[in-house]
């Protein structure tokens, strides 16, 4: 009996040793817990490393810009900007910031004209009518404003903070402001791949457009809701004139054709003349079902409106002005998708 104990645990003494020896062959050789995995999940565990590891040098890279300055060439002069702004005000501008991944700080607002309400953007409301001074509560450590700004406003506004004008070059090229906004973000990888969607959304739609409609002519209306008055918009409108008749190929009417302005008044009187095929109305505020636009709504009961070859063919259509009203990224494509609605069966 006592032999057999012995034995026992002279086997058990020879297990622990040979246990031991594992453990030391598998931590052992300057080796780390990974490498004693199987090779597989060694190869899974590398990633997780490298994630970590770029997640903290981005975070580094973050802090070391956060202070850094630059200076840019704007519509004005030259400027001193953040390398990495962090909070940004882009009035009237927000759809590029928001195409590019960046929440600006506040929202352009005018009481005449509303907020861009297709953004859908969760920030306050600047109303760029009123005090510029109302900017200085955001903190905003950048701000970019388009041609809406003029030299006076430009002074006022950078008192506020480092301010970017676009300049006049580019004001009716949408891809342009699309790449000076990324640049100005520090983010101009950003701007590529969209700009790749935006040519070829434009080109598909161009394609589908030629076979639908042909030559037939296509004309753009704006109800001012206030004035109860009309405007005829222009080829050379930067909202809708550029996109409609230069970049999809649409063909304007003979009057649209003849103006000298982006944007005239046309009188219910000569609306008759204008000849198009087809016309897209848009209301200058709210909503064609807003209550404060029943007024101005009564003027499509009309019989001289009526009368028009459109109206009676049915090739009218109401669009949503607030995405109508801008020439930007994200308000194009939309404005893409409601002419190949509207145009294409």
């Amino acid at each position: 009996m006592i032999r057999q104990c012995r034995a026992a645990a002279a086997w058990m003494a020879v297990w622990l040793v040979l246990m031991a020896a594992l453990a030391g062959c598998g931590a052992g050789q300057g080796g780390t817990a990974g490498e004693s995995l199987p090779k597989e999940k060694q190869e899974n565990a590398k990633p997780n490393a490298e994630q970590t590891d770029k997640a903290t040098a981005d975070g580094k890279d973050a802090k070391e810009q956060a202070g850094k300055t630059r200076k840019v060439k704007d519509h004005f002069g030259e400027v001193e900007i953040p390398v990495k702004p962090q909070r940004v005000a882009a009035l009237y501008l927000e759809d590029y910031v928001t195409a590019l991944g960046v929440k600006p700080v506040v929202q352009w607002y005018h009481p005449n004209w509303g907020k861009q309400d297709y953004l859908k953007l969760d920030a306050p409301t600047f109303d760029y009518s009123g005090n510029i001074e109302a900017l200085l509560s955001y903190s905003p450590d950048l701000i970019i404003v388009d041609g809406g700004a003029d030299a006076a406003k430009y002074e006022m506004f950078s008192k506020v903070s480092p301010t970017y004008r676009l300049p006049d070059s580019i004001l009716q090229n949408t891809p342009e402001i699309l790449k000076t906004v990324a640049d100005l973000l520090g983010v101009p990888e950003k701007a590529e791949p969209l700009l790749e969607a935006y040519k070829k959304k434009l080109a598909d739609a161009k394609g589908k457009l030629e076979k639908a409609v042909g030559k037939e002519t296509v004309a753009v209306l704006r109800l001012n809701v206030g004035e109860k008055t009309i405007n005829l918009l222009g080829i050379e409108n930067m909202f809708v004139g550029l996109i409609l008749y230069k970049d999809l190929g649409l063909t304007p009417p003979k009057l649209v054709k003849e103006m000298k302005s982006p944007i005239d008044y046309i009188s219910m009187e000569k609306l008759p003349e204008l000849g198009a095929d087809h016309i897209f109305i848009l209301p200058s505020n709210g909503t064609w079902g807003s209550d404060e636009n029943k007024e101005a709504v009564k003027l499509l009961d009309n019989p001289i409106w009526k009368s028009i070859p459109a109206v009676k063919n049915g090739k009218v259509y109401q669009v949503e002005r607030t995405y109508w009203q801008t020439g930007a990224y994200q308000g194009n494509l939309l404005k893409i998708d409601d002419v190949l609605q509207s145009l294409v069966k």
